[in-house]
């Protein structure tokens, strides 16, 4: 089982530095050992322009069936030989996966510390597996590669080139090739595809076989064509793991689309408060007081980090002070939705010229996002795990390092006020968390604190005097304080 990762670099950025990002240096033929064999890392080629790095997969037959305990399948003679005699010392399957899981896990998860940057920064990259067992043929593995933006190259292998009336077999020569690519995403989408193709694995398939796929699937799964066939094949097709699958997938899905359909929550329980007169929606109200904040800061060139399908982008454009926009978000197709309501391809070449859309993760730094006067994050933090905030507030103020940082987040002691938000119920069902007032104070004023800025608060929406705004906005920067309250009592 045979699997290569090629790259190409220049002087400031030499291949080799994909050695780095894989934790393994090019002068050393590694092995790793494996409950299925041995894994062999090694590199055919390393220099400056170009580098290749190689995955080996030796299978031990004898120990992956004591593995299965022996288990035939029928207890038929020629089964229990199949046990033995099969494609798996050749073909890329789960098994090459878990191996790519196991020998390459700080590179898939974006990790390393001796070049961080790079680790971020998309790649020209080439991966060939030269036979891939495809049972849907190529125009499946185009169907599952194509849409995540590789160029596919997909060749039938023939069963016996002396014998080409007996046709093709099911295995392909697989190569994909990418403009640029962060080889995080290489990995993740080899890890999960290739059992994919298979349509097997190869161990038994427990329920924490879902949380490796949305882990491994973060960003590009909830919007894939194919996601069903994916997660149900991923799954061995186990219909209670992959409906849980499919329901978590389709909270992720919701998430990565802006503050849409929060938009949505708020404006339907903002209609059960509604007196004589129809109250502006919270999310106009919000994207108001950013663009009230940027003014007043006098920003120029904005950062709308986990943009979704573009609303902040939108009235940004409006304005002709923001004279360049830069959206960013994970979800692929949540930047399609974007790009078809900003109408981007009917825009003249002016306006044009304003506004980018990125895809990217905010958890990871991006030179891409250095040299802006502001950032905003409007109903992001709350959909992150807590543990991962601190990767969030290091890409955004300690290497992006804009000079003033917007962010917004609902208030949950407002919740109260909702009268059909059930008690002790987020907002959202994708919501990893709600802080109080207090809480998030606390949380900016340590951010502000680590990073050399100063922070201000404006409440959002109406104030109530008990429990406060139904969201909570900070205004970081590194010049005065921009805490309305405070200038207002100035002012006083």
């Amino acid at each position: 089982m045979f699997l290569t990762i090629t790259t190409t670099g220049t002087p400031e950025h030499p291949a080799t530095d994909l050695g780095f990002l894989l934790h393994k240096h090019p002068d050393k033929a590694q092995a790793f050992s494996t409950s299925f064999g041995t894994a062999h890392v090694f590199y055919p080629e390393a220099e400056e322009g170009g580098c290749t790095a190689a995955l080996l997969l030796e299978v031990d037959a004898v120990a992956l069936v004591r593995r299965g305990k022996g288990k035939g399948r029928g207890g038929a003679p020629d089964a229990a030989l199949a046990q033995y005699v099969n494609d798996r010392p050749y073909a890329a399957s789960s098994l090459l996966a878990v191996a790519l899981g196991n020998v390459f896990s700080s590179a898939m998860r974006g990790v390393c510390r001796a070049r961080p940057e790079r680790a971020a920064q998309p790649l020209p990259l080439r991966v060939e597996v030269p036979a891939v067992p495809a049972r849907g043929g190529p125009g499946l593995v185009r169907r599952l590669f194509e849409p995540l933006g590789w160029a596919v190259t997909a060749e039938a292998v023939p069963l016996d080139t002396r014998f080409p009336e007996w046709g093709d077999s099911r295995y392909v020569r697989l190569v994909l090739e990418s403009g640029t690519r962060t080889l995080s995403d290489a990995l993740r989408h080899l890890y999960v595809l290739l059992p994919v193709l298979d349509d097997a694995k190869h161990y038994w398939v427990s329920p924490d076989e879902v949380d490796k796929l949305l882990r491994a699937g973060e960003g590009w799964l909830p919007g894939h064509p194919e996601q069903k066939l994916i997660t149900s094949r991923y799954l061995s097709r186990r219909w209670s793991l992959t409906r849980e699958a499919m329901e978590r997938l389709e909270l992720l899905r919701l998430a990565e689309t802006d503050d849409s359909d929060v938009e949505e929550i708020d404006n339907a329980v903002a209609a059960e408060t509604e007196q004589e007169d129809r109250p502006t929606p919270l999310a106009v109200l919000r994207r108001e007081a950013i663009l009230a904040a940027l003014a007043d800061h006098a920003a120029a060139r904005v950062l709308d980090l986990g943009c979704g399908e573009g609303h902040l982008v939108r009235e940004l454009l409006k304005e002709p002070r923001f004279t360049r926009i830069t959206g960013v978000d994970v979800s692929v197709r949540a930047l399609a939705i974007a790009a078809r309501r900003l109408g981007l391809e009917r825009m003249g070449e002016r306006q044009a010229a304003r506004v980018n859309l990125l895809q990217g993760s905010l958890a990871y730094t991006d030179k891409r996002l250095k040299g802006y006067d502001a950032a905003v994050l409007s109903e992001v933090i709350e959909h992150l795990d807590l543990p991962r905030l601190p990767a969030l507030e290091y890409a955004v103020f300690g290497a992006a390092r804009p000079a003033t940082v917007v962010v917004t987040t609902p208030n949950v002691e407002y919740n109260v006020r909702w009268e059909t938000l059930p008690a002790g119920h987020v907002r959202h069902r994708d919501h990893r968390f709600e802080w109080t007032r207090e809480e998030f104070r606390t949380w900016a004023a340590k951010v502000a604190e680590r990073h050399g800025y100063q922070v201000g608060f404006r409440p959002v929406g109406p104030d109530d005097p008990e429990v406060g705004p139904p969201t909570q906005m900070a205004v970081f920067t590194t010049g005065t304080t921009t805490d309305a309250t405070e200038k207002e009592a100035e002012a006083a």
